[in-house]
């Protein structure tokens, strides 16, 4: 199963290449500038000293011991990305395109975000690098994640504020494609997550493939045994398909990820691509998205902004239809709910998009045998959410 995608950038029925003529070269580069790297010994030792040394890896596999206690059922461990450097998973992903645009001789790094942890990503491995680093972001996210704009800007980024269309990722990503566009020649597009057009999925996935990896190892020190269960949120789904990566092969093991339910399954009131979207082409791939009947794409609602996105990374689309993984989502109120929990049983405060694992952790680990090993996880850190936490208090009272 981990072969895919093919040499078109397909997994099953899902991804490809859907682009204008003037990226189809473009993009033709990037993927034979992977697959040289993907080749050189050099390439691959400088990124994993950098996942040591400069982001800090390996992240700690914690036994959520007070959480398990407090749900009863399955044992519970967390994955702490948010123990890695900028506080998610973002920065594993980051660091290694930022080591292909060198390669390729690139001096300008362009980048989507939504939360805000990939465009800190992004502006912290440019500056790492001395390049110079263009962050699109909408204007709405960039209300609701102030104290990442800042961190972008601390580090050197210009941020972009996008006004058009729902002013949020999907908006950022477009405008981001469209910079690339005019700027091919020194350019190079740092995407955030496991979609788009071929080969940013499989980029990203092998980017990310160090999180799965290494909870495999940590898990079978810990319990001498493989896990029974992974649950990882999903937005665009980086941090889901890196955690997947080590286990898909393995299909007594339940993958699933969850999406962001928002208000409900309504129209313009969640981001769950699987429960209320349908195949379709959506900025430079096949996936599962929300349209409506011509086509075209809806807007979306999260309380959590890096899971506020129209479409889905193409191989979750082929985990879900070959019923490898299943996906689940959890409300904004269920989400909030996870947010305290976590925070006043284990001391972590999580950032809103993992709040989604753990929130579905919460709903089915009591209903698991005490002897079900589960692994939820933790993408990052609550840091950046503490005013929308606030506000959302404020909204309830």
């Amino acid at each position: 199963m981990t072969a895919l995608p093919d040499d078109k950038g397909y997994y099953g029925d899902y991804g490809g290449r859907f682009v204008p003529d003037t990226l189809m070269a473009p993009l033709i580069e990037l993927e034979a500038a992977y697959n040289a790297a993907t080749k050189d010994a050099m390439f691959w030792d400088e990124y994993k000293s950098l996942l040591k040394n400069f982001i800090g890896r390996e992240t700690p596999l914690q036994h959520a011991a007070r959480l398990t206690a407090h749900l009863g059922g399955a044992k519970i461990y967390l994955k702490r990305e948010d123990l890695a450097h900028t506080g998610a998973h973002k920065i594993n992903n980051a660091i290694g395109q930022i080591l292909l645009a060198r390669r390729m001789g690139k001096t300008r790094i362009i980048a989507e975000t939504g939360a805000g942890q990939h465009g800190v990503a992004t502006a912290t491995a440019a500056a790492a690098f001395g390049m110079e680093c263009i962050v699109y972001m909408g204007a709405e996210d960039m209300a609701r994640q102030a104290p990442n704009v800042f961190r972008m800007e601390l580090l050197g980024a210009k941020v972009v504020a996008v006004e058009s269309g729902s002013r949020t990722l999907k908006d950022a990503v477009s405008e981001a494609m469209r910079d690339w566009v005019s700027n091919i020649s020194n350019t190079f597009y740092l995407l955030g997550s496991a979609l788009g057009p071929h080969p940013y999925p499989k980029m990203v996935r092998d980017f990310q493939a160090v999180i799965g990896a290494e909870a495999k190892e940590q898990i079978m020190a810990a319990e001498n045994r493989m896990p029974d269960s992974i649950i990882a949120c999903v937005g665009g789904g980086s941090n889901a398909i890196g955690i997947f990566s080590a286990f898909v092969d393995d299909k007594n093991i339940k993958l699933t990820g969850v999406e962001a339910g928002g208000h409900g399954i309504k129209k313009g009131s969640h981001a769950a691509r699987f429960s209320g979207g349908t195949p379709g082409i959506f900025q430079g791939m096949k996936t599962y998205i929300l349209q409506d009947n011509d086509g075209q794409a809806e807007l979306t609602h999260s309380v959590s902004a890096g899971l506020d996105y129209t479409g889905v990374g193409p191989e979750h689309a082929w985990l879900h239809d070959s019923q490898r993984a299943s996906y689940a989502y959890v409300t904004d109120d269920e989400a909030v709910a996870a947010f305290h929990l976590l925070s006043k049983t284990e001391g972590i405060i999580p950032a809103l998009e993992s709040s989604h694992a753990i929130a579905h952790a919460v709903k089915t680990a009591p209903q698991l045998p005490k002897d079900h090993i589960m692994i939820v996880n933790l993408s990052g850190r609550g840091d950046k959410d503490i005013g929308i936490i606030q506000r959302y208090a404020e909204e309830q009272a």
